[in-house]
């Protein structure tokens, strides 16, 4: 049986571009002689279609949808994943499932058993979980369709109350299909791996799985499907963040790759992020209709990251980079951001601020006379900026990248409605450490960021001699215990215990704590860890943290 893998980028709600592009990718299939084609979780309408799925119309445009694609099933099968609906009366509206597709109409539909409803998944809310699980019989072969979380109960079987594929297992199936929608984070390729291992060697038989790809604002899919032997030893992985169609061959001695494998590469994470921001800007930007960008640049590395970023993902004739020194602006600030727009070629503009801070000063006189000059004053030279780039996004059509990384997101290190403003967080999942690398890692064909952006230290100048030191610890400091406090979801005594200094860890946990209304209104950032702010990470705006 040979068998093709679909990884495709969706368009939630676009069901004329869904549709083209799935029955495009049967025809090839079907002119290249499989006699299967894969498609991945939820593909006819997209992932993740949140309310969407309470829509009736949203519903009955995958039902329409569905039957477009199986009449394109004529002399080849296709599984698919698509929202059902639940007749059963009982639990919820619908079933998240997979549709096998022959002979020009649904043969079968296999329901999600283990629904996630931890990070960013919430599927509790929308789908009632199968009870009942069995094989897909096709050309001679039994097929164990399972969709997604199904085999994840290996990684977290506290999570779950059956293993849905101790129940497959005993219809002695000859492989297992499993169709996903499972968002990139940089540390969790080899989790992916291993779970995926386990449930080939412990069944003995070959595994292929099959991701999507593509970003929908904060959530970005990798691809990367995998084919594994019944050893659990890796036969291909598909590429990543980018759409292909391999095709493999079931028989006796296993599966093998129809087209010549490519050398298997797990980059470092830095390559990786990188590839999954520029995913995440063009996906964006193409899925909502927009062409340019704005972006502030002060010289310092997280605005040239971003410009750079947005120069290589749109085209640097559709950025432009806004600069607006202060009186606080050292020299070398502004040389700096002019060598990057020199470097990427984008477009740019300089507007001086002094002149409208100032207006700001005679206005407030008055009501802060005897008042000595504090944060406030610095906050409205953020705010000036804020509303000068948004000018530039109302006047020009330009979508407002934000610049906050994740470091300054964490501690509430930025002002709101100024540096905090924007559509977009490109780099607000992303530590300041990271940033460095990925600055170095822009560099490695020559120079993009200049040289002296990654070398000075870290300034918002908005106060003479201002350094982000002077209110925050070292940022390998800081990120470290960040990381372990967000990611790794530590107490303060716990992260004490790695060998932090207890004054420090609870410091910094005060402020990310007293942050949370900040983060409540930033812009949704690009997730490329396991642990983003935003619907990965929901905590009360009103509380008593323990620490």
């Amino acid at each position: 049986m040979i068998i093709a893998l679909a990884q495709l980028n969706y368009h939630i709600g676009n069901f004329d571009r869904n549709t083209a592009a799935i029955t495009d990718a049967i025809d090839t299939a079907k002119a290249k002689g499989a006699d299967l084609i894969v498609f991945a979780e939820l593909a006819i309408g997209g992932y993740p279609a949140k309310d969407l799925l309470r829509s009736p119309a949203f519903l009955s445009n995958c039902e329409s949808a569905a039957a477009k694609i199986a009449s394109h099933c004529k002399d080849i099968a296709c599984i698919i994943g698509s929202p059902v609906r639940n007749t059963s009366g009982k639990g919820k509206p619908l079933h998240n499932a997979a549709l096998f597709i022959q002979g020009g109409r649904v043969q079968q539909v296999v329901c999600k058993g283990l629904l996630p409803d931890y990070d960013v998944f919430d599927e509790y809310r929308y789908f009632q979980p199968a009870e009942a699980f069995g094989c897909v019989n096709y050309g001679g072969k039994k097929i164990a369709l399972t969709i997604c979380e199904d085999l994840w109960n290996i990684a977290s079987p506290q999570l779950y109350r059956r293993n849905p594929m101790d129940t497959l297992a005993e219809e002695h199936p000859d492989f297992i299909i499993n169709i996903a929608a499972s968002p990139f984070s940089y540390n969790h390729l080899n989790a992916r791996l291993e779970v995926l291992r386990a449930h080939a060697k412990d069944n003995a038989m070959p595994l292929l799985y099959l991701n999507q790809v593509g970003a929908h604002a904060d959530i970005i899919f990798d691809g990367r499907s995998i084919v594994l032997s019944p050893t659990g030893e890796l036969v291909d992985m598909m590429a990543s963040f980018a759409e292909a169609i391999n095709y493999y061959e079931i028989g006796d001695n296993g599966v093998n790759p129809l087209q010549p494998a490519d050398a298997v590469h797990h980059p470092l994470d830095t390559p990786l992020i990188h590839q999954a921001l520029l995913l995440g800007i063009r996906d964006y930007f193409g899925k909502s209709g927009f062409h340019k960008a704005v972006v502030g640049l002060s010289g310092g590395i997280d605005s040239a990251v971003v410009a750079a970023l947005a120069c290589e993902a749109l085209g640097p004739e559709n950025v432009m980079a806004v600069l607006m020194p202060s009186v606080y602006s050292s020299d070398h600030s502004i040389t700096d951001a002019l060598a990057l727009v020199h470097n990427t070629g984008c477009q740019h503009e300089i507007i001086p601020i002094q002149p409208m801070a100032e207006a700001f000063a005679d206005g407030l006189g008055t009501a802060f006379e005897g008042l000595a000059a504090d944060v406030t004053e610095e906050n409205i030279q953020a705010r000036i900026r804020g509303t000068l780039l948004m000018a530039f996004s109302n006047k020009l059509g330009h979508i407002l990248l934000n610049t906050s990384n994740k470091s300054e997101a964490a501690v509430g290190y930025g002002t709101l409605y100024g540096d905090m403003a924007g559509a977009l967080g490109v780099i607000g999942d992303v530590y300041k450490t990271q940033v460095y690398h990925l600055a170095g890692y822009l560099n490695r064909h020559g120079e993009v960021i200049p040289q002296h952006t990654i070398t000075k230290p870290p300034s918002a100048e908005l106060r003479p001699g201002q350094k982000d030191s002077d209110s925050l610890p070292d940022y390998e400091l800081l990120d470290a215990v960040l990381f372990q406090y967000i990611e790794n979801e530590k107490s303060a005594s716990q992260i004490v215990a790695l060998g932090f200094e207890e004054a420090l860890v609870h410091r910094v946990l005060r402020l990310v704590n007293r942050a949370e209304f900040k983060r409540f209104q930033a812009p949704p950032v690009l997730r490329v860890s396991s642990k983003a702010f935003g619907a990965g990470r929901t905590m009360p705006l009103v509380a008593m943290y323990p620490l």
